[in-house]
């Protein structure tokens, strides 16, 4: 078809309109064939479900919005967020003439292939409606082709696509926001996703639906086309109900903070514990929301034992969790007898736990200390399985285990489901807790992990605060910060500032043992630091 509209199609809208006071639309292919009649109120259309509009990178929906304006006024943000958000051909707007059935002036607009500075869409008018002389088809080629060749020469991005990240709070935590949207950022590169743009809106108060107000989600969309975006994170955690409206508002693939840590979690755990561990988090999580996922799927069963009223394909998809979970709960069950079983065989040992804040550096702490080789990436939750090894101290020998790391705001559920992995903390002698010394966020880190030690009731074994990372910062700053915590400031990459701490280890695991001599050095050395 090689015109916008024709005379017969704006003249039948306008007088709808006309008469009623309404907006009145169609929805055209390419062919000219009238897919769908849309009449709304006076400022705006409601369009039916058309489906997602992300189908085929590179290409538009193959359907054009032509529809009337009552006031004379230019295309609105609602026509724009529909125009990009379900990837429309184009959207025109007919705006009538004062008193009359007829259009005066047309606006249209359409997409435009994605870029870093530019907008993702381009508008144009008001043009006369009697002299209008757009082709259609042409400009939709012309477009398909700008997109096509986008998409050929857009670089390879990470394996679960780009992503905005996004931050809502109240003015009364506004000033965690910016250090809660790094760690945020942090997580979705752990988790392979590539953060596009971060996006952080204080409010008075949290909007129950959309979490950041439906004008600048429609924002976010617009954002979204302009950078070929395909998910958008939540630093927080969503309702099942939030989950559904955010997700059908934009049209992208939406995760929240807890599905992100659930995801890196997965991809992770490597023994047979920790994947249990994942998957009965995942199934708790995922049980509320399967009715806001798949309620589209509930219809009735047939066949034989399915007749009559039956069971919905929901209900069969929730106790089918159900039981998933009860299994799943067993099975984590009778593998923390055989650990308890495991520990009584080196009861006799002393043992020290590693813990702390993710990415503080424990495992890396584990391989100088032992000469271990278990897996140290500068990422979080690098560990999400326990690691034993053994470690000869002067006075005798010792078990060191390093944990999975700790996060502020935990899933509830993840930290139900791996609450296992802290009985091995359970029954040590000693927790090393480690904490990345050059952050500037880590008197919040330590606080995080204080926290989680009581909810794990282990704030009565014996601890001891090692500075980790002070390579990375002024060494006497790092002396004052280890007399102040009464710890140890170490690098763990540097083998020669461990002397200190496994002094502090011999002495305080084996008292009797250490000799005045060494004591004394000790405090000697703690001397020199302080001055």
């Amino acid at each position: 078809m090689d015109q916008l509209t024709t005379p017969e199609l704006s003249r039948s809208l306008c007088e709808f309109s006309h008469e009623t006071g309404r907006q009145a639309g169609v929805l055209v292919d390419r062919s000219g064939q009238i897919r769908f009649v849309i009449a709304g109120d006076a400022k705006q259309l409601f369009l039916p479900d058309i489906g997602r509009g992300r189908a085929g990178l590179g290409r538009l929906r193959g359907l054009r919005l032509i529809h009337t304006h009552l006031h004379n006024e230019p295309l609105t943000r609602d026509d724009i967020v529909d125009l990009t958000k379900l990837r429309l051909d184009m959207v025109a707007a007919l705006c009538l003439a004062p008193g009359e059935a007829r259009a005066l002036w047309v606006y249209y607009g359409h997409c435009l292939p994605p870029s870093k500075d530019g907008k993702p869409y381009e508008t144009y008018g008001p043009l006369s409606a009697a002299r209008l002389k757009v082709n259609p088809a042409e400009v939709v080629a012309a477009l398909e082709e700008e997109f096509a060749r986008a998409q050929k020469a857009k670089p390879v991005t990470a394996k679960d696509g780009r992503a905005i990240l996004v931050h809502v709070c109240s003015k009364r935590d506004a000033r965690f926001a910016e250090d809660s949207l790094r760690e945020l950022e942090e997580l979705a590169k752990t988790a392979g996703v590539e953060v596009s743009e971060t996006i952080l809106q204080i409010r008075n108060k949290v909007d129950p639906k959309f979490v950041m107000g439906k004008g600048r989600l429609e924002d976010v969309v617009i954002r979204a086309m302009q950078h070929d975006v395909e998910v958008l994170v939540f630093d927080r955690e969503l309702s099942p109900a939030q989950l559904a409206a955010v997700a059908q508002m934009t049209d992208l693939k939406v995760v929240d903070r807890t599905q992100l840590i659930l995801d890196i979690f997965a991809q992770r755990a490597q023994s047979k514990d920790g994947k249990l561990q994942v998957e009965l988090a995942q199934m708790k999580y995922l049980l509320p929301r399967l009715g806001q996922k798949y309620n589209g799927l509930s219809r009735l069963t047939g066949g034989i034992g399915g007749r009559g009223p039956g069971e919905t394909k929901l209900e069969i998809g929730k106790r089918r969790a159900r039981d998933r979970i009860t299994r799943l709960s067993r099975d984590l069950k009778r593998l923390g007898k055989q650990r308890k079983q495991r520990r009584k065989g080196r009861s006799r040992v002393r043992s020290v736990a590693i813990i702390g804040y993710t990415n503080a550096g424990k495992s890396t702490l584990l391989n100088a200390l032992t000469g271990a080789n278990v897996l140290a990436e500068d990422k979080l939750f690098a560990t999400l399985d326990t690691r034993t090894r053994r470690l000869h101290l002067d006075s005798g020998e010792v078990v060191v285990t390093d944990t999975v790391g700790f996060i502020r705001n935990l899933p509830k559920d993840l930290f139900a489901a791996f609450r296992a992995t802290f009985e091995e903390a359970e029954d040590a002698d000693l927790l090393l807790h480690v904490v990345d010394a050059s952050d500037p966020r880590y008197p919040d880190h330590l606080k995080t992990t204080e926290k989680v030690l009581i909810d794990l009731e282990l704030e009565s074994l014996p601890r001891l605060v090692v500075l980790n990372k002070t390579d990375q910062m002024d060494a006497r700053r790092a002396a004052v910060m280890a007399h102040e915590h009464d710890g140890v400031a170490i690098s763990a990459l540097q083998k020669e500032t461990l002397v200190a701490l496994t002094r502090r280890l011999d002495r305080m695991l084996f008292p009797a043992v250490v000799p005045p001599h060494l004591d004394a050095s000790l405090q000697a050395e703690w001397s020199f630091e302080e001055e």
